[in-house]
């Protein structure tokens, strides 16, 4: 069974999550500098996550249906974040704050070790995007998104998805029709 779908079931079991938020299109979940230490469940909806810098946005990361989605770092260090969280469209998410979800993480060992897995494909994820950035062209980066989250492409406008493949949006129209 898939982790995240594993830790889902058993928040819902225990019936842990704090509440419910709807958001309008282009509503934001989280802002930066804001301290947001809440984990989100995707129940409706999509989401773009990402950073400016000098005035551009850069999206790093995209949340959908049945996806779990933070802003890490302030959820990690309970600082503000770097991030903002913007829906894409009218979306729902469940809440649940960190120390009842860590509280929980930590009653039993099989509770831990599936927050292990989540973390570990996480981080290998994001191990393949850096690496693929470096390393990809962009019909290469284009093509393994492609095969990865085919939803993705069903689910989030192209010049957002150009934004995280790092091109522009006339270059991911070029090799979309190509």
């Amino acid at each position: 069974m898939n982790p995240i779908t594993q830790l889902i079931d058993s928040l819902n079991a225990e019936n842990l999550w704090d509440s419910t938020i709807m958001l309008n299109r282009n509503d934001f979940l989280t802002k930066r500098g804001t301290v947001d230490t809440n984990l989100y469940w995707v129940i409706k909806g999509s989401f773009r996550i990402f950073v400016i810098e000098a005035h551009e946005e850069h999206t790093i990361r995209f949340g959908y249906k049945n996806n779990l989605i933070a802003a890490l770092d302030s959820f990690l260090n309970e600082k503000p974040t770097d991030f903002y969280i913007q829906a894409l469209k009218k979306a729902t998410v469940k809440v649940l704050d960190k120390t009842k979800f860590m509280d929980f993480i930590a009653s039993s060992s099989e509770n831990t070790k599936t927050w292990q897995l989540i973390l570990q494909q996480f981080v290998l994820q994001q191990m393949e995007r850096e690496r693929d950035i470096l390393t990809q062209s962009p019909v290469e980066r284009y093509n393994r998104v492609l095969k990865r989250s085919a939803q993705l492409f069903q689910e989030v406008p192209n010049k957002y998805i150009a934004s995280y493949l790092r091109m522009t949006p006339e270059t991911f129209s070029r090799i979309k029709k190509s």
